[in-house]
């Protein structure tokens, strides 16, 4: 009688996993090295870019937090002598109406945000799915409008605004900032990747355009309406320009502009203007880690990340 005795594994391997379980927990191919040269380059580049981005944001709010003496002292250091103080912040909240302008900044940039996504969704469908007289040139003509700066615009904008007696209102604010050419591209790029059969199929049950709009297009667009929706937000946010010429009013001044006031009353003062633009910036720091995943993915479905 013949006994077939199977082979043990050693000591050594008898106490440590397979190599392809290591693999397989570090997201890694049968075969594929943990660490390659271009992984450990790429992670290199990486580290060094954000630190170079970093930077700039974490002096500005060391500065903020140190006397305007230890801010404007030679030779600078991170670590002010007197120690660090809020006296900058408390001067920036005290002379200025910080509530009012944050309130009013919030209220223009979600309207402005609001409609411009209504105006810049409906031109893109419209564009990317009807065929109508003059469709290619006005096309054309809305991407040509992009190279158009801003500033050329602010003298006949404000003759609109003053005819129309909106002068130092809301919508003197709002309406010049909720054309966005550059979105109307982005958006019918977009809506050019949707495959027809979806809309040709709820046409058939009866569905009109505006429906099919509605429950099919934009359920599908949800990224890319996302990623648009914080460009704009974040622009309208920080807009200075032309909510400093159409209004005059304190009251309806938004964050940006109000701040300006408070650093002009106080001359240039390093450490209030550190404080000032840091609270103008921490609502979009705010906003971005709340939706960076939707920035991510918005620039992953459009033609932002090469897709």
């Amino acid at each position: 009688m013949t006994t077939t005795v199977a082979p043990q594994p050693s000591a050594a391997a008898a106490g440590r996993p397979a190599r392809g379980w290591f693999a397989a927990k570090a997201g890694l191919r049968t075969g594929e090295r943990f660490v390659s040269p271009s992984r450990i380059g790429a992670i290199v580049a990486l580290v060094v870019l954000a630190v170079f981005w970093l930077l700039p944001f974490l002096w500005a709010v060391v500065t903020s937090f140190k006397s305007e003496t230890a801010a404007a002292a030679t030779p600078v250091s991170w670590l002010p002598p007197d120690g660090f103080t809020t006296d900058a912040y408390a001067n920036v909240l005290r002379e200025g109406n910080i509530p009012l302008w944050t309130w009013n900044s919030l209220i223009t940039s979600v309207a402005i945000t609001v409609i411009t996504l209504a105006v810049t969704a409906l031109a893109a469908y419209a564009f990317s799915r009807l065929d109508f007289t003059g469709r290619r040139w006005l096309f054309w003509a809305i991407i040509a409008s992009i190279i158009i700066p801003p500033q050329v615009l602010i003298v006949p904008l404000f003759y609109e605004m003053l005819t129309l007696n909106l002068v130092d209102t809301y919508w003197a604010v709002i309406l010049p900032q909720v054309v966005h050419p550059a979105m109307v591209f982005i958006l019918k790029k977009f809506f050019d990747q949707v495959p027809v059969e979806l809309e040709d199929a709820a046409r058939i049950d009866g569905a009109g355009r505006l429906r099919v709009f509605w429950s099919i297009v934009l359920p599908l667009s949800r990224p890319i309406m996302a990623a648009v929706a914080i460009f704009v937000f974040i622009a309208a946010w920080n807009n200075f320009l032309w909510p400093f010429i159409a209004t005059s009013d304190s009251s309806l001044m938004t964050l940006p502009v109000g701040l300006q006031t408070v650093k002009s009353a106080y001359g240039l003062q390093y450490a209030q203007v550190m404080a000032s633009a840091v609270l103008a910036a921490l609502p979009l720091v705010v906003v971005f880690l709340f939706f960076q995943r939707q920035i991510i993915k918005g620039f992953a479905t459009t033609g932002f990340g090469g897709q």
